[in-house]
């Protein structure tokens, strides 16, 4: 059974999954789908179209499926797609998407979304990402697997954010970060390789060697990013852990930090 407070306001088309929790004075609205055993904290708000997995927690106050903060946006029927298993801590704020992309803002699965986080239209975020308090996603922001975003950091529109890396606290983002990297600061540059966030991912302490080597010849021997592509690839031709990074470098719009 499903345990909704009698001051929260439930659109009659909303569909709610079993063993679902609502707070105290939530709004639930129309074409929102709340997917089994998910927590809806006190005074959150939830638009649609929004689909919201199992198992997540919504703590007080967050809004969820707002339309986009976009001139252009119309109020076309675009959506928001949140996963399973993640937590929406006090206050975060999580945009629909626009026509402009493809029309939908992806949360993935078993995400930490820390107080007063904003995620823009159009982003994907992966899973298994932490953001910090009040980082912040302009639109059409990927971040991968396993990212780990610091406080107060702010990430520009189309600019990703590669698997395992970690931004720390306070940067501006505004070129990619590649895989498995470690970049810091007012326009980030990078300081290297994750590798406490390798290790604890289980990468073997060879992988993370050849991965280091992979990012001196990217970082250090001041090549052009084609020519350290080609050096990459032919000193580490179909290297799991290389191949990753070949192909960021290789479909990067923005431009990579180095």
């Amino acid at each position: 059974m499903s345990r909704i407070d009698p001051t929260a306001r439930i659109a009659p088309d909303a569909r709610i999954g079993e063993g679902v929790e609502i707070g105290a004075y939530a709004v639930v609205e129309s074409k929102v789908t709340i997917g089994p055993k998910t927590k809806i904290g006190p005074y959150c708000m939830i638009q649609g179209p929004t689909i919201i997995g199992s198992g997540c927690t919504l703590t007080g106050y967050a809004s969820i499926g707002t339309a986009p903060q976009d001139h252009s946006y119309k109020g076309e029927d675009t959506r928001l797609e949140i996963g399973d298993n993640n937590i929406i801590r006090e206050f975060v704020t999580i945009n629909r998407g626009t026509i402009k992309d493809k029309g939908v803002t992806t949360i993935g699965d078993h995400n930490l979304i820390m107080a007063y986080c904003h995620v823009a239209h159009d982003c994907v975020v992966g899973s298994h990402v932490v953001m910090g308090n009040l980082a912040t996603l302009a639109g059409h922001v990927e971040i991968h697997d396993h990212a780990i975003i610091g406080g107060f950091s702010a990430i520009h529109q189309f600019t990703r954010i590669g698997s395992r890396c970690i931004v720390g606290g306070g940067s501006m983002v505004s070129l990619d970060i590649i895989p498995y990297a470690k970049a810091s600061g007012d326009r980030a540059k990078l300081f290297g390789v994750n590798t406490i966030g390798l290790k604890r991912g289980g990468f073997s302490t060879e992988q993370i060697r050849t991965i280091e080597k992979a990012y001196r010849i990217l970082l250090k021997q001041g090549l052009l990013l084609k020519e350290a592509v080609r050096v990459i690839e032919q000193e580490f031709p179909d290297d799991e852990v290389i191949l990753p990074i070949l192909s960021f470098l290789k479909t990067s719009r923005r431009g990579i930090a180095r």
